[in-house]
């Protein structure tokens, strides 16, 4: 398999392709420097672009994330794309990956869907303060939880249907907090399909709103599963591009995370 420098766009967590969440995946017999990484995810502008290096005696793929301002410890989408990818290029059936963490992740290929396993994360109570929510359009929320892994606040609000109309002020919302890299907010959906939808904002470490976040979903997924009782739940993410996954809280320490990805373009990088 001819790794060496390939490039791929990918869109995560959906079934059409320019749905979901882009993610670049660069492919590389030898991991780059921290610069030139952050340098070409600047250059793509994906919420994240992933850098896997080729299997190690073990087996094992070395990923690392980058938005187009910093590295970032764990990424759903931008892993579902980097196996998208292996499985394509191969004959494998499943693939371990090393994050910058040292936390493993297991991924497999299940007829047209890919399975993820991740941590699970707890959240704690937390502050919501009031130029925050001023600044997301918010005048009133359920709950406010902070998880410290993702260094993300979650906002639990009533509706569904106002967090499908959100549209916060980003130049005032960065400047609401200091301390966060991102801020979830959340509902119990009003549609059958879906247990619940979330809309993820990070102007603070990323893009302005991410499409479709499976990170996020490492403490969110078991937020709801206390919430509705399920163990498994169907999560939808009501951004404009939109994306939904599966997620399974398997007896409280590791989530499945379910979806499936289309890759738009493969081509080669030159520097």
């Amino acid at each position: 398999m001819r790794i060496n420098n390939s490039l791929y766009l990918v869109d995560s967590f959906t079934s059409e392709p320019f749905k979901g969440n882009p993610a670049g995946v660069c492919l590389m017999d030898e991991m780059r420097g921290e610069s030139e990484m952050l340098s070409i995810a600047a250059e793509l502008g994906f919420s994240e672009t992933a850098f896997v290096m080729k299997a190690d005696a073990r087996g094992i793929y070395r990923i690392r994330y980058f938005s187009p301002k910093m590295e970032i410890p764990l990424c759903g989408h931008a892993t579902l794309a980097a196996a998208k990818v292996l499985f394509s290029e191969s004959q494998l059936d499943k693939v371990q990956f090393e994050t910058i963490k040292n936390t493993m992740l297991t991924v497999e290929r299940e007829d047209s869907e890919i399975v993820m396993r991740f941590p699970i994360y707890q959240t704690h109570p937390a502050e919501a303060p009031a130029p925050l929510l001023r600044a997301l359009g918010l005048t009133e929320f359920i709950n406010c939880e902070y998880n410290s892994e993702t260094n993300m606040l979650l906002i639990e609000i009533e509706s569904s249907e106002v967090l499908r109309r959100l549209a916060p002020d980003y130049s005032t919302l960065i400047k609401s907090h200091s301390g966060i890299d991102g801020v979830l907010i959340t509902a119990k959906s009003s549609e059958e399909e879906f247990d619940f939808e979330s809309r993820y904002f990070w102007p603070w470490s990323g893009t302005l709103e991410d499409p479709v976040t499976g990170a996020t979903h490492t403490f969110l997924a078991l937020y709801w599963s206390k919430k509705l009782g399920k163990t498994t739940m169907k999560s939808f993410q009501c951004s404009k591009r939109t994306g939904s996954m599966t997620v399974s809280v398997e007896g409280g320490k590791e989530l499945q995370i379910k979806g499936q990805a289309q890759i738009i373009f493969q081509g080669r990088l030159l520097v």
